[in-house]
Parts: C-alpha cells; structure tokens; sequence
C-alpha cells in the first residue's frame, strides 16, 4: 500500500470515528505517531479530543511539547491527566523514588499507578480511544488491529496508524510542518517517563530503550492489553 493510500485510509477511519463513535479521544504520548494523529484531527476539524498523561517523570522534552501543542493547536481541545497524588505518594514513601529499577512487579506498580489508573479516568464516559501504535514497532503489535473492542476499558480501540511505516510518519510530519518532540533526534523512537527511556543505537529494535534492563517480553506498562481466551489479558 502507497503513503498516499495509508494517508486516506487513516483520514476515513478518524472521520468514521468522529461519525460514529462519539465521544471519542486520543492518547497523545507525545512521540511522533501520536503527532500525526493530533495534527490530522485538527486539521480535519473533527470533535475528537486529545489527552496526555503527565507520570511526573518524562522528559522536558516532552513538557516543552506540551507547551507547543497548545500554542500550533490553538483549537485543539487538550487535557492532561495527572496520577492521584495521595496514592502516588503512599508508594514512593513505602518503596522509593527508584523502585522499579529493583523488579519487574515494582515497576508495573508504579505504571499502574502513573499510566494506568489516569488512563482509565481519561478514557471514563467516551465510546472509543484511538493510540498511534504500529505494527512495525514491535513482534508483539504484529498481532494488533485496526479496530477492536478493549475489554479492559469497555470501549472500542482504533489504531489508524497500524500500516504505517517508520518512513511514512517522519514523511508526514516534514511534509506538514508539525512540531514533533527533540527526543527522536537524539535516538529515542518510544518514549515514556525519564528514568525509564535510553536511547538506542544502530540497528537496535525501536522499543529497545524502554526498561532496557528487564526481560524483553515485560517491555510493557499495561496501557495496551487483549482478551485472551479463558479472559487472561496480555500486553501489547
């Protein structure tokens, strides 16, 4: 399939999605795929709404992004969720500032916590979420579709990138001038919180950098998930 080809193919399922799927949102993760998505939204004007998650963690990089969203979407309705403080505050106090770097159960805690619980009350009261997940980023996301029913959430879920390649999102954002985070010129393609994100060398997989010191099959935080059979959820 063409850039050209994948280009409308997304504009047609986000207009189908603002049609008939209403309220709907976008996770904004403040990485490029998610840039794509923002920018079409707004200038197709379409009455999705963005959202981002602030862990208390990432990057400036990604706070400076923020910052330019508002001022290059003026239109753009935009909300940030934050973890509940008191909750956030009960954990670092019984197992530190760093406990994720101790084990992999610490760290899906402190996701959990950071990503998962804000998530939940972002996606609360909407009847679809759209995320800029790509098969191409990782063995694991070859098995996503472009649209499926989250049971985790109890919403449908739209991936419009899914076909995308690497290539044809850097095309896009060139193509239209849209501000993208400094993070990726300096060799970070995923992006999450700070003391959890490297950047990676050549020839490295693009998730690579993501809790590089756990296993690779625990490279998640939970965000993603799909119903099994026997209802076991499993991260994507």
């Amino acid at each position: 399939m063409s850039y050209e080809d994948k280009l409308a193919a997304t504009r047609a399922q986000l207009q189908d999605i603002h049609s008939n799927h209403y309220p709907a949102v976008l996770a904004n993760s403040l990485g490029a795929e998610d840039m794509v998505l923002t920018d079409l939204i707004a200038a197709m004007g379409l009455s999705i709404e963005v959202f981002s998650l602030d862990t208390g963690r990432l990057h400036q990089e990604s706070h400076d992004l923020l910052a330019k969203l508002a001022e290059h979407y003026p239109t753009l309705v935009l909300t940030v969720f934050h973890p509940d403080a008191e909750a956030l505050q009960a954990w670092v106090s019984q197992n530190g500032t760093n406990a994720f770097y101790r084990s992999t159960e610490l760290r899906r805690q402190c996701c959990a916590l950071r990503k998962v619980e804000p998530l939940r009350r972002a996606l609360a009261g909407k009847q679809a979420w759209i995320t800029g997940m790509r098969r191409e980023q990782s063995a694991t996301r070859g098995q996503l579709e472009a649209s499926a029913f989250d049971h985790d959430n109890r919403l449908m879920k739209f991936n419009p990138l899914l076909e995308w390649r690497s290539d044809d999102v850097w095309r896009y954002l060139r193509d239209h001038a849209v501000p993208y985070n400094a993070l990726h010129d300096r060799h970070y393609p995923s992006i999450g919180c700070s003391p959890c994100t490297r950047a990676i060398s050549a020839g490295e997989d693009p998730r690579a950098g993501r809790w590089w010191w756990e296993d690779t099959s625990a490279r998640e935080c939970g965000l993603h998930v799909k119903q099994e059979k026997g209802g076991r959820d499993v991260s994507i």
